[in-house]
C-alpha cells in the first residue's frame, strides 16, 4: 500500500489528523521537499511529531523511483508532501506507475496554498487562470538564460481576464528560495525586453509564510511591491486581471493595496 499524504502548509501540526493516523501507522515513511518546503519545522521535529523516522527524497530519488517505490508490495508505505498530496505532477506520475506495478495507493489531502491564497488575499478562488512559475536565471555557454515562460502565461491568463497565481523557484540542495522582490525583477526585465505592455499599471499581492501564524500578505503596484519587505520565504505573487468589487475591497482591507483601484 502506498499513501500519499499532504502536510499542509507550514509546519508539522499542519498534517490533518487522518494523515496523522496513516503515518503513525506506516512501515516506511517517504519525503520529498523541492516541489515545495515547510518553513516552520525540520525534519527532526517532524520525526518527533510523528513518532517515525523520515526518509527525505531528493528530485533524482522520487524521478527514478522504482528502487523504493516497490516497497508498497509488501509494506505500507507512505509518501509525505508540502501541501496538498496531489497538486505536483511529479506526485501524480507516481501514483499511475504504482498502480502499474499492481501497488495499491491512497490520498491524504491537506491545506494547499491553492486555495489559501484565495482566503488570504480575497480573490475568488473560479478566476485563477492557469499557474506558472518564476525559475532562477542559470548561465548555459557563458549566457544567462531567463524562461520567458511565466510572462507569456501571465499574459494569457490576463486576455482571458483570470488571475495567474505565480510561484517562485526552490533550490532545495541550495536552500535558496527566491524572493517577491526578485521575481518582479525578473517579470520587469522580461516586459522590458519584450515591450509587450502586459505588466504595465499591475497591481500584485505579494504572500509569506502562508499557513504560519502572522503571514505577512501585501498589495501594491509591481514597482512599490518589489520594494516591499516580506520577510522569510516561503513567498508567493499573485497577478491579478480586472477586479470585481468585492475582490478590490478586499484588497485594501486585507492587503493594504492603494484605495485608488475601488473606483
Amino acid at each position: 500500500m502506498l499513501t500519499f499524504i499532504g502536510l499542509g502548509l507550514y509546519d508539522e501540526k499542519d498534517i490533518t489528523v487522518k494523515g496523522l493516523e496513516a503515518v503513525r501507522k506506516a512501515d516506511i515513511v517517504y519525503a520529498e521537499f523541492y516541489t515545495s518546503h515547510l518553513m516552520g519545522t525540520t525534519i527532526d521535529e517532524m520525526e518527533k511529531f510523528f513518532g517515525k523516522k523520515i526518509t527525505v527524497l531528493s528530485r533524482e530519488d522520487v524521478e527514478q523511483a522504482p528502487a523504493w517505490l516497490s516497497m508498497g508490495k509488501e509494506k505500507n508505505v507512505v509518501f509525505l508532501t508540502g501541501g496538498d498530496a496531489m497538486v505536483a505532477t511529479t506526485h501524480i506520475d507516481l501514483r499511475l506507475r504504482a498502480i502499474d506495478m499492481g501497488i495499491d495507493t491512497a490520498i491524504i489531502h491537506a491545506p494547499s496554498i491553492s486555495s489559501a491564497v484565495c482566503g488570504l488575499s480575497g480573490l475568488q478562488n473560479y478566476r485563477f487562470g492557469k499557474s506558472t512559475t518564476i525559475p532562477f536565471p542559470y548561465e548555459r555557454k557563458n549566457k544567462v538564460i531567463i524562461s520567458e515562460a511565466p510572462y507569456d502565461v501571465i499574459k494569457m491568463n490576463k486576455k482571458n481576464d483570470l488571475h495567474t497565481l505565480v510561484f517562485l523557484d526552490i533550490v532545495e540542495t541550495e536552500k535558496r528560495f527566491m524572493d517577491i522582490g526578485t521575481a518582479i525583477s525578473i517579470l520587469s526585465g522580461l516586459e522590458e525586453r519584450r515591450g509587450e505592455g502586459v505588466l504595465m499599471n499591475t497591481i500584485g499581492v505579494g504572500i509569506a509564510r502562508a499557513g504560519s501564524k502572522s503571514p505577512v500578505v501585501h498589495a501594491d503596484y509591481l514597482e512599490e511591491l518589489k520594494k516591499y519587505d516580506f520577510g522569510a520565504p516561503l513567498h508567493i505573487i499573485i497577478i491579478p486581471a480586472r477586479l470585481h468589487f468585492i475582490e478590490a475591497e478586499a484588497l485594501v482591507k486585507l492587503c493594504g493595496a492603494p484605495s485608488e483601484i475601488m473606483k
